[in-house]
């Protein structure tokens, strides 16, 4: 296996972490994917407003890249994972999710095939778990399988150009409802010389709260810390891939474990939970912990989860939750005594017919 920057014994330090003003993530009592990287370089809010002004380049080093390469590189993930992938041309680029039996999320990934190869990156500590996986699954197909020691950089802004020089070895673009973005995969040894040209090239540095703060607008979750154990692709809307929207979950494939879930329930009905933004009481001393309980009324009745609490450059303290559906237009949500409110323009407006539920209904002559 190609040796990494990633040991089992020693935590990952970016070397960006020595940029001035450059504050490392705490994350103590949080769940959020963060260590090793710049949250902020002494301006955290202010980062976040140069990528609605302008371009930034955040630093995620601290995920790991994982190659899949050979001539069954395609119908090998194609036949793990809820994404489409058999087919896909040089270029292709989308997420998709590693799912047990019973349908729950186990590993979720961003990816890009270039050439013969896909480039599938995730967090550090989904990684074992997953090469684990996938080197196991091999068989008789023709593939190889390591992980290989590239730096992940994302760059944020409507006006976002690769400089000629910087040679990525991949070029994402992320389909998100927020702000245009796009992930640039570099060789870890040039991480620093690919900052400093973009720099150049007029990009500013933003630390990883501005991304997550995006993230958060664009309810993409991150899996350890707004998802749980029972978590299923239906929960998180955006994940379903509908029209040009790839989503992580084709849903016109099948051959997958956890497949059965996603058909039933994108047939028959519809997740018990869903993922939202909430805006969070910015008045609050401190702000909620994620995993916390959501209540909702004055008897206190659980209704939810909260994930990802991070502030924001227009809003202010928002986060991520899983919700029961009954209680999305709840009154007096709070969590950690905190109150807290589903952003109305986070209610999915989901289409409530169901091919599978209207078949049985004709059967019975409904």
């Amino acid at each position: 296996m190609t040796t990494t920057a990633f040991s089992d014994s020693v935590p990952y330090q970016s070397p960006l972490l020595e940029r001035a003003g450059a504050a490392e993530a705490q994350t103590t009592g949080s769940a959020i994917d963060a260590a090793g990287v710049a949250w902020h370089y002494g301006n955290p809010l202010g980062e976040q407003r140069k990528a609605h002004q302008s371009t930034v380049v955040v630093d995620r080093s601290h995920r790991r890249v994982i190659k899949v390469d050979g001539p069954d590189a395609g119908p090998f993930l194609h036949n793990l994972l809820s994404q489409k992938l058999d087919e896909v041309p040089s270029g292709f680029s989308a997420a998709a999710l590693d799912l047990d039996i019973q349908g729950h999320i186990l590993h979720h990934i961003d990816l890009s095939r270039l050439g013969t190869a896909f480039y599938l990156d995730l967090p550090a500590d989904q990684a074992p778990s997953f090469l684990d996986f996938l080197q196991r699954m091999i068989f008789w197909s023709q593939v190889e399988i390591a992980e290989v020691d590239l730096a992940v950089l994302t760059i944020l802004g409507n006006s976002i150009e690769i400089p000629d020089d910087l040679a990525p070895v991949v070029v994402r673009t992320v389909d998100w409802t927020t702000l245009p973005r796009l992930d640039v995969l570099i060789e870890r040894t040039e991480l620093i010389s690919a900052v400093d040209k973009l720099l150049k090239a007029g990009v500013e540095l933003a630390g990883l709260m501005a991304f997550t703060a995006e993230r958060v607008r664009a309810m993409e979750p991150e899996k350890s810390a707004d998802l749980d154990s029972k978590s299923i692709p239906h929960e998180v809307p955006a994940w379903i891939g509908r029209g040009d929207h790839p989503g992580a979950v084709h849903l016109e494939k099948g051959c997958y474990r956890g497949q059965e879930t996603v058909a039933r329930v994108e047939n028959l009905g519809r997740s018990p939970r869903v993922l939202v933004m909430f805006q969070v009481d910015g008045s609050a001393p401190e702000d909620p912990t994620p995993g916390s309980v959501i209540t909702a009324g004055i008897g206190g009745r659980s209704v939810g989860r909260l994930g990802t609490v991070v502030h924001d450059c227009d809003f202010g303290p928002i986060a991520l939750g899983l919700l029961k559906r009954s209680a999305l237009t709840a009154d007096n949500l709070s969590v950690d005594e905190i109150a807290i409110m589903v952003d109305p323009t986070a209610i999915p407006h989901e289409d409530e017919s169901k091919a599978g539920r209207e078949a049985i209904n004709r059967f019975r002559g409904k």
